[in-house]
């Protein structure tokens, strides 16, 4: 073999292993690309999950303050029922009825 083709055989052999360097690197580079990428997406999806967290007890509180209200409400309306002479009672629950089918829609 002459010295012209082991030259170009090595030439071409360090050409094809630089190709495959730079492929390798190049699927490393977007891998840790995509894994900060992910990280970033999980902490965001964390935050909003705390958030939804936070706004869903503020809900269920202000659910429990708006029953409590609601159970005072009803009790200060039946001592009137008692107290007062003057109202009829199926008038009452009838009111109390419209009530409930409003808050129903």
């Amino acid at each position: 073999m002459s010295t012209t083709w082991i030259i170009v055989i090595v030439v071409a052999a360090a050409i094809v292993l630089l190709a495959i360097a730079f492929i390798v690197l190049g699927r490393k580079r977007r891998t840790e690309k995509r894994r900060e990428q992910a990280a970033g997406l999980r902490e965001e999806a964390q935050t909003r999950a705390r958030s939804a967290k936070q706004a869903e007890l503020a809900a269920e509180e202000h659910t429990e303050r708006a029953k409590r209200e609601r159970a005072a409400a009803e009790e200060h309306a039946a001592r009137a029922r008692e107290v007062d002479p003057d109202v009829d009672d199926d008038t009452d629950r009838d009111s109390g009825r419209d009530r409930e089918d409003i808050a129903a829609r």
